[in-house]
């Protein structure tokens, strides 16, 4: 039992290695962390011309408070960005390797198909988690140099304390975070379908889009709550007097069931796939 994972840590520091030494993943990561970056420069320069009602409410109150860039940020990245990048990272996992003829030679190795699938997951999951860590580091250096950061005022107009107000920052961003979890999945799944790397990530972004799409639709309200997209947004909970946890809860479960469907499709699949490459 011990052997077995100190090989499956092994495998999984390997791959961290591997995904986090390529200039790919670190193009990626420093393009997330411009974003920030031009906006707190945008904003900065257009301060004074009548941000408020423009955009959501809080973009017009980060001139006012650097802490509020993390928030934008995130919201700006949120709906293309982020989904573009972690499919670009799932939808490599394992079509990646076969494309590449390495996934036969990984097979020939004392590795199970199962912890191989477990640790090409947890990979994709920790760039994920990387990503909106590096879009909240920078938002809250560019927001403290062009804005300062201070005590933070909510939705309602109450104001709460600089340390709670980070606090409240890094709520966001994990929320966020675990909210990738369910594309990760479905890139993941999709990636166990093909030997096409490119065609694995398309098509997880077309999920997204899709879900995107199907929400913005009033007549299928029915399935909104359901849909991997619908609680993206829900970290605005952080941002009230009091955090309705249950609301924050909701969206998680959504992507636990989206988890587990799409992670058991994938397991499957792998279990039985004939590998050739």
């Amino acid at each position: 039992m011990s052997r077995a994972r100190g090989s499956f840590g092994r495998l999984l520091r390997s791959e961290l290695a591997l995904l986090f030494g390529r200039r790919r993943t670190l193009a990626l990561l420093a393009g997330l962390a411009a974003v920030p970056v031009l906006l707190s420069v945008v904003l900065f320069i257009a301060q004074g011309q009548g941000l408020d009602g423009q955009g959501p409410g809080f973009i017009g109150r980060v001139t006012g408070n650097g802490l509020f860039l993390v928030v934008a940020a995130l919201f700006m990245c949120l709906p293309f960005l982020l989904p573009l990048t972690i499919a670009i990272t799932s939808g490599d996992t394992i079509a990646g390797e076969a494309q590449a003829g390495t996934l036969r030679y990984l097979l020939t190795l004392p590795v199970a198909r199962t912890r191989l699938l477990v640790a090409k997951a947890l990979v994709a999951l920790a760039f994920a988690v990387a990503a909106v860590l590096v879009i909240t580091a920078m938002s809250l250096a560019s927001g403290g140099v062009f804005f300062g950061l201070g005590e933070l005022t909510l939705l309602s107009g109450t104001t709460v304390s600089l340390g709670d107000g980070i606090g409240r920052m890094l709520g966001v961003a994990g929320y966020v975070a675990m909210s990738l979890t369910g594309l990760v999945a479905v890139g993941v799944f999709i990636s166990t379908l093909t030997e096409v790397p490119v065609g694995a990530m398309a098509a997880t972004v077309v999920v997204s889009v899709v879900s995107t799409v199907l929400d913005s639709l009033p007549q299928l309200a029915a399935i909104h709550p359901y849909l991997l997209t619908h609680h993206w947004f829900d970290f605005a909970e952080f941002l009230r007097i009091e955090v309705d946890w249950s609301v924050l809860a909701s969206g998680l479960l959504v992507q636990v069931a989206w988890v587990a469907v799409f992670g058991s499709l994938a397991w499957a699949r792998f279990r039985s796939a004939d590998v050739t490459s």
